[in-house]
């Protein structure tokens, strides 16, 4: 099927949304671990995190537009912290329940049944189940003048990857650690390495390593 631009306009809003967040493929999925100043504890599923650097290493994810409340965002400007942990396999109905709207003095982690970590003494909370996190502090943020989403960076401070899930020229083995990646709104798969392969260079056939 084609789409054109008058066709996408004028799809219904909720079909529109579904094909449009799954027509760029696969996205990770995690949760963003918070800690108001107040002491309560948010746990929130994103999809858009995305790589920015390895040098300082970086990371970035997009929020909706800040006409509603945002527990996510207001917690990390209030405190600075987040912690970014993988979804995997025997996670993933929890994980997605904290999509659900609960009050702001609510703690999806309790509401999810997942389990608060707190690791070498940083602010924001982790998720125990989770094989892969990520500890990071608030760097800068960018509002995307055509839609009014917030490009928010933060800095890696801290990783915690499982040995036997780390390959030895520093990759990561997602597919042992059981990351989850995302298929639009609601869609969630688990997948496979097929092949790693060395440097593309012009001058040789590319070898898989």
């Amino acid at each position: 099927m084609h789409f054109n631009l008058s066709d996408l306009k004028n799809l219904p809003n909720r079909f529109r949304a579904n094909l449009i967040n799954s027509s760029t493929g696969y996205r990770p999925s995690n949760l963003l671990g918070t800690k108001s100043d107040q002491g309560v504890t948010n746990l929130a599923v994103f999809n858009s995190i995305s790589h920015i650097g390895s040098d300082p290493a970086m990371l970035g994810f997009v929020l909706r537009p800040l006409t509603v409340r945002r527990d996510t965002y207001d917690n990390i400007k209030a405190t600075g912290f987040f912690t970014v942990n993988h979804v995997n396999a025997s996670i993933l109905e929890e994980s997605h329940q904290t999509s659900a709207k609960y009050g702001d003095h609510e703690s999806e982690f309790i509401k999810t049944g997942l389990t608060v970590e707190y690791l070498d003494g940083f602010h924001a909370p982790y998720v125990k189940e989770s094989h892969i996190k990520l500890g990071c502090s608030y760097v800068n943020e960018y509002t995307i003048e055509e839609n009014g989403c917030v490009l928010v960076i933060g800095a890696i401070e801290h990783l915690y990857v499982p040995e036997d899930a780390l390959f030895d020229d520093g990759s990561i083995n997602l597919e042992s650690a059981q990351s989850i990646a995302n298929i639009g709104l609601d869609g969630y798969a688990l997948p496979k390495l097929l092949k790693r392969f060395a440097y593309a260079r012009t001058t040789e056939k590319t070898a898989e390593k």
